[in-house]
């Protein structure tokens, strides 16, 4: 025979019952509608990954200095493309991409209008703190001085079939270059775009100043 307080535990039991279905349903909703943002993040860290986000923001309207004492990568990929930004202005640039990177130092520097006047931005890193390195370093450059020492090169390459950079590709028909182990000696350029994965910078040093110095 059934008692009230039978009665109110078999409740009890349903309510819990009811609660954990409910807890269980809502969890898995929550997981569910996490999927994508989650494979989201996934790809867009195999593509930086890659070096591929070079070209897929627009680039501010104007360019900035990079320098380095020494710059050395297993391989060294190159080709033309054209760089724009927010206005919708193309800016022509020579893509390199760069393998493992591995730098003695660096120095980023842009000038950069404000009320106050122009001001530098820079950031240095490396020297006596260590080497910086970077995988898959991609730069968008106007130019690039230095002395190099390059292993196997081909230069005309077609610019779709270049391999020696992952994910640094570029249309088919169009020319392009590529090499084995480099080694750049007083790096300039001057870049619209510079994007890498696992970029380390050791003694990393940010500045702003109206009378900065850039790097050259």
């Amino acid at each position: 025979m059934s008692t009230d307080r039978d009665t109110d535990e078999g409740a009890g039991g349903v309510a819990d019952a009811a609660r954990g279905r409910e807890g269980r349903v809502r969890w898995r909703k929550s997981a569910a509608a996490a999927v994508p943002a989650v494979l989201a993040v996934g790809a867009m860290g195999t593509v930086m990954a890659q070096g591929a986000l070079a070209a897929s923001f627009a680039v501010s309207g104007t360019s900035f200095q990079v320098s380095s004492s020494k710059l050395s990568s297993k391989g060294l990929a190159s080709y033309v493309q054209t760089d724009r930004s927010v206005d919708g202005k193309g800016h022509p640039v020579a893509l390199l991409g760069i393998g493992e990177a591995t730098l003695t130092d660096i120095c980023q520097a842009a000038e950069v209008d404000t009320p106050l006047g122009t001001v530098v931005f820079k950031l240095t890193a490396g020297g006596p703190a260590g080497e910086v390195t970077a995988s898959n370093l991609v730069i968008d450059g106007e130019d690039l001085d230095g002395d190099a020492t390059f292993g196997t090169a081909q230069i005309g390459r077609d610019a779709s079939t270049l391999d020696r950079v992952d994910g640094v590709k570029g249309e088919p028909g169009k020319f392009g270059l590529q090499a084995g182990d480099i080694e750049v000696v007083g790096v300039k350029s001057h870049a619209w775009s510079a994007t890498g994965g696992n970029f380390r910078l050791k003694g990393m040093r940010l500045s702003v100043g109206l009378d900065g110095k850039k790097c050259f």
